[in-house]
């Protein structure tokens, strides 16, 4: 199968879901029918002389389903009753896409439970994709989407939906970023982008702009095994048609005059892109996006990063300042405070800071990278 005919198949997951469930199917039937489908598919080639996609796999998943329902002989009443149902034939135009967000991010599924099921449902990735980018055995993430798919039981895919929580998950789900042969990062991207089609919501074209943004860095965040700050970063290799896109998105986002925390994070990152330096970036307006950012909720991660912020525009002793209230169980709490205990000239202070952050790390390569800035400072002392 053409990486064309693939990329198809999985942007209509979404939609073929909702036409088996209008056809009679329930949600985990369908959607179990349509993964049998999207396997046949990636597993032989689509026959010659198909054109149109979506319904070739409406046809392969309806069969699936109906297999499905035959294979149960308690469900006999209901297959004479589904086998009476018009075959496949053309398919209709109503698009339950935006439905099918709702559903797999609904308020009776943890966030993880949502993610993977936004991943399988909405995404079109397998269980063993899934399974591998979580680095979890594929028996496991089987369990845990069908448990997720069993809390679902009885909610319909067409009941209104929490628009804020579909783009929490998705959020979520870019944060993830990249283990095993899937960027889930990229993912996230896509699976956001068609909901941008499908809804005129500002804030959720302030979420895409923000993952364009932040995933444009993504081939200068490590080099060698090595985590590089954005300060250091060689900009030559951040993607510049990410770039580009992400501030279009965001700029259209913005001119509907409904900001939104997304937005508003998005024009941070957008900032740092437009800066050709790290010396040139306008630190004075990131203070005020993230003063922006407090009037939506008083967070102390942004309370951390708008210190940093206020240090590169006001100077160390000024950021230490605004540092100090946001309290040491912050995550990077002591990270900044080496940072800014450095610029002020305090290489001491700055040392066991960078040391004492190190051993708060919650990942391997941040916490090398802060054992090198402690071991910096001190070879440095010498």
């Amino acid at each position: 199968m053409s990486e064309a005919d693939a990329a198809a198949l999985r942007r209509a997951i979404p939609e073929v879901v909702g036409i088996l469930v209008r056809r009679g199917a329930d949600f985990a039937s369908a959607e179990d029918a349509v993964q049998t489908a999207l396997v046949r598919a990636l597993e032989r080639p689509v026959p010659e002389g198909v054109r149109d996609i979506r319904g070739w796999l409406v046809t392969v998943a309806w069969r699936a389903f109906l297999d499905q329902v035959r294979s149960d002989t308690a469900r006999t009443a209901r297959e004479e009753r589904l086998a009476r149902e018009p075959g496949p034939g053309p398919v209709a135009q109503h698009d339950d896409t935006l439905g099918l967000y709702f559903l797999c991010t609904h308020p009776v599924l943890t966030p993880t439970s949502a993610i993977a099921l936004t991943l399988r449902a909405v995404a079109g990735l397998t269980t063993r994709q899934i399974a591998d980018a979580f680095l979890v055995p594929e028996a496991t993430m089987a369990q845990r989407i069908s448990r997720a798919k069993q809390r679902l039981t009885g909610i319909l895919l067409d009941q209104p939906g929490d628009m804020s929580r579909v783009m929490r998950v998705l959020y979520l789900l870019f944060n993830e970023g990249y283990s095993g042969e899937i960027d889930i990062a990229a993912e996230a991207i896509r699976v956001t982008r068609q909901l941008a089609v499908l809804t005129d919501e500002p804030e959720v074209a302030g979420l895409l702009a923000l993952m364009l943004l932040h995933h444009a860095r993504q081939p200068a965040r490590v080099i060698g095994g090595r985590l590089i700050p954005l300060a250091e970063q060689d900009r030559a290799l951040w993607d510049v048609d990410a770039i580009t896109e992400g501030v279009a998105v965001l700029q259209a986002a913005l001119t509907c005059d409904r900001l939104g925390q997304y937005q508003a994070q998005a024009a941070i990152a957008a900032l740092h892109a437009d800066a050709s330096t790290a010396d040139e970036t306008d630190w004075v307006q990131i203070v005020e996006w993230y003063d922006e950012l407090l009037a939506f909720g008083d967070s102390p991660v942004i309370r951390l990063n708008r210190a940093v912020a206020i240090g590169e525009a006001d100077g160390p002793q000024a950021g230490l300042a605004a540092l100090h209230p946001v309290g040491e169980h912050v995550p990077r709490y002591h990270a900044a405070l080496a940072y800014l205990h450095e610029r002020a000239g305090e290489t001491d202070a700055a040392a066991a800071e960078y040391a004492e952050a190190a051993r708060r790390a919650t990942s391997s390569l941040e916490q090398q990278h802060l054992l090198r800035q402690a071991e910096r400072l001190r070879q440095a002392r010498r």
